[in-house]
Order: structure tokens, then C-alpha cells, then sequence
């Protein structure tokens, strides 16, 4: 079976996909926004990668989201609430962690269907 990689560096990908699975990370944009703001950016950007990859979020089947600090836990969740369909949640862990780069606040990791 082919592996698609797409929007490729030396370093990463923005999408990989092997069969049927799109996977995927994607970091905010937006270094001084607050939680709303950086995790509307993710998930918009996710929307658009996931497009690209032939799938979209109502095919999630697993999703790892990076916090810089659990405070940001309820905020992240009324966005991330509000942008998934209901009946369509994947599995989901949530992780307080350094990231790459201290402007992030919010790094999201994703298994999806095709």
C-alpha cells in the first residue's frame, strides 16, 4: 500500500496518509492569542488538512490534544465542543505539556478515517 505525504519538509508533514488513515498534527498560528482564539485556528486548519486528505471531522478516530497549562482545559473545550459534530466525538486524550515553541498553547495530534 502507497503512503501519500503531503505539505512535506525535511522535517514533517502536515498529512500523512496510508489506506484509509489520514494522520495529522497542526500547531496555532497566532503565538499571543489566548486558548479560543489558537484552538479555532487549529481545528480550522485541521478542517482544511483533512479536506485536502479526502475525510473531514466527522471521521475522527483519535485525537491527542497538548495543552501548555491545564488551565486552558475548559476553553479549549467549549471551542473544541462547538466545532464537533455531535455523535461523532473520537477517542480523546488531553495532555499538560511543553511545547515546541512557548507561543503555542495548544498542539493537536489526529487519526482519522478516510
Amino acid at each position: 500500500m502507497s503512503i501519500e505525504r503531503h505539505g512535506t519538509t525535511r522535517r514533517y508533514s502536515d498529512v500523512v496518509v496510508h489506506d484509509t488513515t489520514v494522520y495529522l498534527v497542526e500547531v496555532p498560528q497566532t503565538l499571543a492569542a489566548d486558548i479560543t482564539l489558537q484552538t479555532r485556528e487549529v481545528l480550522a486548519a485541521i478542517d482544511t488538512l483533512l479536506t485536502k486528505a479526502g475525510s473531514d471531522k466527522s471521521r475522527l478516530l483519535m485525537a491527542t490534544i497538548y495543552l501548555r497549562s491545564m488551565d486552558d482545559y475548559a476553553g479549549m473545550n467549549e471551542v473544541w465542543d462547538d466545532w464537533l459534530p455531535v455523535g461523532t466525538a473520537p477517542s480523546r486524550a488531553c495532555i499538560e505539556a511543553r511545547l515546541a515553541n512557548p507561543g503555542y498553547r495548544i498542539e493537536i495530534a489526529l487519526t482519522a478515517a478516510r
